[in-house]
């Protein structure tokens, strides 16, 4: 059985970064399906069946059991029952699509920085937090002035980062207490800012990402020309008459 040929180290740092991607796409896939599932019970949207059940049974009350009979609608429980369950999932889709999108970016960020330091990472490394979270590397990425995406990657890091200072700026307010009519805009323009960050940070990592392709570029070329000369050595050897 031949041998397993060691994966370079540029090779795995990308697919570490790729992985990231990966992670912040299933996220994404996800939030957008518990979106469109809130859409479909959308009490707005809905016509709701008008037919009713009675309830009968035994319910408990602090004095005494007693029967009772209740009259509900089935289908308009249904649908806000599910509208509840919905909702409540696509919070928390979104809390997690924008976690792991942050982290894409961090990570994409990181890799070019250290790179550019002349690091060999086989992987892309997170300090964690107390509870075992991965702490976001710093999102900025500077030294591309050859790289010809470095425009557009500058404009997405600043859209990111008016998107975290907009969600920094709505928890300091909503921690206050008691807000004034005028901070209670600033409140609702804040939130409706940082609503946009996973987005904005899923594709801020996609152009960081190719940004980890350019500066692996050299690494590459390197590893290429070593494997040519392995290679010609390993021919020239065999093609040498023996002694």
């Amino acid at each position: 059985m031949p041998e397993r040929t060691q994966q370079h180290w540029a090779d795995s740092l990308f697919d570490s970064v790729y992985a990231l991607y990966e992670t912040a796409r299933e996220y994404q896939t996800a939030h957008r399906a518990a979106l469109v599932a809130v859409e479909t019970v959308d009490v707005d949207r809905r016509q709701l069946h008008e037919g009713h059940v009675a309830l009968r049974g035994l319910h408990g009350r602090i004095d005494a059991d007693y029967y009772r009979t209740s009259r509900v609608s089935p289908h308009m429980k249904a649908v806000f029952d599910l509208y509840d369950l919905y909702s409540r999932t696509e919070r928390e889709l979104h809390r997690r699509y924008e976690e792991a999108a942050l982290l894409y970016a961090s990570g994409a960020a990181w890799a070019i920085a250290v790179v550019q330091g002349d690091e060999t990472p086989a992987q892309v490394d997170f300090n964690t937090a107390e509870d075992g979270t991965p702490v976001l590397h710093r999102l900025s990425i500077t030294g591309l002035d050859r790289y010809a995406g470095a425009g557009e990657l500058a404009a997405a890091y600043d859209q990111v980062r008016n998107r975290m200072d907009a969600a920094e700026y709505a928890g300091d307010l909503a921690d206050r207490g008691e807000l004034s009519d005028h901070q209670a805009g600033e409140l609702d323009h804040a939130i409706g800012v940082a609503m946009g960050l996973a987005d904005m940070a899923f594709a801020y990592g996609l152009l960081a990402q190719r940004a980890v392709s350019f500066v692996l570029l050299e690494p590459r070329r390197a590893r290429a020309a070593e494997l040519a000369y392995a290679r010609a050595v390993a021919q020239q050897t065999a093609e040498e008459p023996s002694a």
